[in-house]
């Protein structure tokens, strides 16, 4: 995987260049948004992958993420010292896909980078791994609509909360496969959740009650849930 590295401060770059190369991973580093945004054109040669500082010398990291997203779907993870809330937000609602604090954890960072680039991959190509729409889920009776948030089953919408039809869309990725309780955190809440992981058991709860049956959703003991179809449950 090629990482563009957007940094302006050379021993940070040259921190995570050899942090990279030791995970397999293949860095190339700029240090102005003006190099980086050069970099992203949505062509073949772009990066897998961008990690993206702020501030930068020439031009603040939210513009460069803007002109990154006019031109290209390359995934982007906010890498900054800019902790505050507001900061998080704006970065994500620019269009990047993570937004990581430093100091890094290494290890943290490489996992993000793995999770972003295993999230973005279905949707560059317009399908599903298994070949099939990126736009709707389906599992039995059980149809989730992603371009509209919407839920059916048996072709009756149900009434979800968005945290609920996140967790359900999530869970239905891949029916049968175990999601732990920590994916979910990460992939419906948020990376950076510190709440307890007991209010995912709180909303699995509630959509095995609108599913308006148990064993749609398997709790796996220890580690997490699971989606099954119930028996008799395919038309």
């Amino acid at each position: 995987m090629d990482v563009l590295i957007v940094e302006d401060d050379r021993s940070i770059a040259e921190s995570l260049i050899a942090a990279l190369r030791e995970s397999g991973l293949r860095p190339r580093h700029v240090a102005t948004g003006a190099a980086a945004i050069a970099a992203v054109s949505g062509a073949s040669g772009d990066p897998d992958i961008v990690l993206l500082d702020l501030g930068l010398p020439d031009v603040d990291g939210y513009d460069v993420c803007r002109a990154m997203r006019a031109v290209s779907a390359v995934p982007i993870i906010v890498v900054t010292a800019r902790s505050d809330e507001f900061d998080r937000v704006l970065g994500l609602e620019l269009g990047a896909d993570d937004y990581m604090v430093k100091p890094l954890g290494t290890r943290e960072l490489v996992a993000r980078i793995r999770a972003v680039l295993r999230r973005s991959k279905s949707g560059a190509t317009g399908t599903t791994p298994d070949g099939g729409d990126a736009d709707s889920l389906s599992a039995g009776a059980l149809r989730i609509d992603l371009r509209t948030h919407r839920a059916f089953l048996h072709e009756e919408e149900l009434a979800l909360t968005p945290k609920e039809f996140d967790l359900l869309a999530f869970l239905s990725e891949d029916p049968g496969a175990v999601r732990t309780r920590t994916d979910i955190i990460e992939h419906v809440w948020d990376s950076n959740w510190f709440g307890p992981t007991k209010t995912v058991d709180a909303h699995v709860a509630s959509l095995r009650k609108k599913l308006g049956d148990q064993r749609w959703i398997v709790a796996v003991r220890g580690v997490g849930f699971r989606l099954e179809i119930p028996s008799g449950g395919v038309v």
